[in-house]
């Protein structure tokens, strides 16, 4: 059992450093294979989950003869969906909290056997950092997508909280989905009012753009100036840079961050992989080439710029000015020409900092 730090949220918004104990637990002590099958078909087509989203589908096309053949899925069960992305290289586990269900049989399902707070797992189980280790050695490639090994599987471990903090962390996300779909609610309304106070502004109108300078992986030292390459907005997936680890002598030609600037990589293998930002918020980083530098003016926080550019609506529309077929490319025009929608600055501060926040307690309990 080892003791790791829990981060408490307290209504005020503020995070209090506690101790938690946090067990790894085998597998086989938490989950068995599901097998259930529908075989007196008390389910119907309507009960038809997908295992992407873990959402009724009213059947999907399910033929009346296999219906029989389904696995029966419960609340709290976990499906593997073995289709590899960006996000999960392995794939992923679904927990369902929808409600009893059916999935085709060629999915993989466990069922817990001992008592959890599914509100927690449903984020804990499907987390990459958290079960990558774990399927590289309990997957194999299939035909279409990766296959999961229930045996190999359970002699694998997974770091796991007591259910009082399972409860707590739970419960602390589900008010958080319930505050996010309350204001995508909101803004909708908003959208359609004269009263709306998000703001829809060419991002030139208010930043100024440049390119980073010259370095590559050749030029990595093992000290020397902090330095930024725009393979890392794509692999370590941060949306705000702090510190680096990797270093490079200063030219005469560098481009140094002043501590306040947004990334953008100008080059990748696809339009998802490059529509991605970080900000950059340490001063005499060198920003390295091939990256699209942005500096935000007075009414944008960069922190809050980043998570727009890669997980709101610019994203979407910045992906679709990708151009290219091996190597796709975006450019600082097609940057500035992004609609970017945005409350107020104080706002903006805001509900950066909550993201970053939910972000470090997460990483503090890995």
């Amino acid at each position: 059992m080892g003791k790791i730090p829990q981060l408490t949220l307290f209504p005020s918004g503020h995070f209090s450093l506690a101790t938690a104990s946090w067990e790894q637990r085998k597998f086989s002590e938490l989950y068995v294979v599901n097998n259930e099958r529908n075989e007196d078909r008390a389910l119907g087509y309507d009960a038809t989950l997908s295992i992407a989203t873990m959402a009724y589908n009213g059947g999907n096309g399910a033929a009346d003869s296999s219906l029989g053949t389904y696995k029966v899925v419960r609340i709290g069960d976990i499906a593997f969906e073995g289709h590899a992305n960006k996000e999960h290289a392995y794939g992923r586990f679904v927990l369902n909290d929808a409600g009893d269900g059916l999935v085709s049989p060629r999915f993989s399902c466990l069922r817990p056997i001992v008592e959890q707070r599914y509100s927690f797992w449903k984020y804990h189980i499907p987390r990459e950092s958290t079960m990558r280790p774990v399927l590289i050695n309990a997957t194999k490639s299939g035909t279409m997508m990766n296959e999961l090994v229930p045996a190999d599987l359970m002699q694998e471990s997974i770091l796991a909280p007591d259910i009082a903090e399972q409860e707590s962390i739970g419960s602390f996300f589900r008010r958080l989905d319930s505050l996010i779909t309350l204001h995508q609610c909101k803004r909708r309304q908003y959208t359609t009012s004269k009263a709306f106070i998000w703001e829809q502004r060419k991002l030139r109108e208010n930043c100024t753009f440049a390119k980073g300078r010259g370095y590559s992986k050749a030029d990595i030292r093992k000290s020397g100036t902090p330095l930024i390459l725009y393979g890392r907005l794509y692999t370590q997936y941060q949306s705000r840079i702090d510190i680096v680890d990797t270093y490079a002598d200063t030219q005469d030609d560098s481009v140094l961050s002043k501590g306040a600037e947004v990334i953008v990589p100008a080059s990748g293998e696809t339009a998802e992989d490059i529509a991605v930002a970080a900000s950059v918020r340490s001063s005499g980083i060198l920003l390295g080439g091939d990256l699209n530098v942005i500096t935000p003016g007075a009414g944008i926080d960069p922190d809050f710029l980043a998570l727009e550019i890669t997980y709101g609506e610019a994203h979407n529309k910045l992906a679709k000015c990708a151009q290219g077929k091996s190597v796709v490319h975006i450019h600082n025009e097609d940057i500035a020409d992004v609609d970017f929608v945005c409350p107020e600055l104080a706002e903006q501060r805001a509900i950066a900092t909550m993201i970053h926040n939910i972000d470090s307690l997460i990483t503090l309990h890995q």
